[in-house]
Formats: structure tokens, sequence, C-alpha cells
């Protein structure tokens, strides 16, 4: 992927050109691209003046940050131990039915990643499944496709930047 300097450059200024504001500045640049890319990484080091290897090694460290390709929607499936033995598993296998991916991999289109997570806290209300940080609780292999359907409509509904809206 050629990354757009200018908007690295936007970003890295945004936040002050600080090596203290790092880890801010590669969430932005996540945001922006759906993962780090290794042109970003490399420019980040130049603008901040620090060693390639320490910004690999930050946006290594923390689970937050990919180095690969995300979808622009991250469902997480939680793992833990409650959601776990009320159907975590099962939930997890609708999920990767439903978008023909395995957990860990995003769809072709770059529409979804779809992960598993150790534990989100919220063992009351689970099984629980977040999608771009929304929770839903109590999820069940029939909520799945309800689930996916929400985030495949706000898509289809959101006009896109050069479109206008219709008079």
């Amino acid at each position: 992927m050629n990354v757009p300097q200018e908007r690295l450059q936007s970003i890295v200024e945004k936040h002050h050109s600080n090596k203290k504001n790092l880890i801010a500045t590669l969430l932005d640049i996540q945001e922006e691209f759906h993962y780090l890319p290794p042109d970003s990484l490399r420019y980040v080091a130049r603008a901040l003046g620090m060693p390639l290897i320490d910004i690999i090694g930050v946006s290594t460290f923390y689970r937050a940050f990919s180095l690969t390709p995300r979808g622009e929607h991250t469902c997480l499936v939680c793992m833990g131990t409650a959601c776990h033995v009320r159907g975590g598993p099962k939930i997890l296998e609708e999920f990767e039915r439903r978008l023909s991916i395995k957990s860990g991999e995003t769809t072709p289109d770059g529409r979804f990643t779809l992960e598993t997570v150790a534990c989100l806290g919220c063992c009351a209300i689970g099984p629980v499944v977040t999608v771009d940080g929304e929770y839903f609780g109590h999820t069940s292999i029939r909520k799945v496709n309800t689930i996916l359907k929400k985030y495949q409509r706000s898509e289809k509904a959101a006009p896109k930047a050069d479109e206008s809206p219709a008079s």
C-alpha cells in the first residue's frame, strides 16, 4: 500500500511530533488505514527521530495494533469461561460460517475482521460479542445474522463522500 505522506504528516503534527505521543499517533494511523502499513512505521520513525525497531516494538506489543490489513468492522467473540460454557465456541463457528473466514482473518472485501478475546469482562451478560466496540450480550447463534446485518445495512445506508443526497 502506498501511504499518502501528507496524511501521515498531518497525523504526526496533530500529536505535535512528540515521542511521548507515539501510541496516540499509531492509533490514529491505524484508524485511518485499518492497520499500520510498513511505510507509515518508517515515516513515524523518521518524523519522531526514533529507531524503526522501537516503533515496531510498540506496534507489535499492543494488541490494539495490527500490521496486516483489518476490516472496516472488527467482530470480537468472547471466549472467557462464562461465555465459553454458554456457547461462545458455537457463536464463533456461526460468525465464521456467515463471514466465510476463520478467527484472525479479514473478509476478502475488507468489511469484517473476526477475532476472539480471552475475556471482555462482562460475564453476567455472556455470551458476549462486540462489533466496533458495541456490546451484544446474551448472544445466540440466531442473533449472529442480525448483528452482521446491522453493520452491512449501515454501510449501504451511508452515502459515499462523492455522492450527494437526493433532493
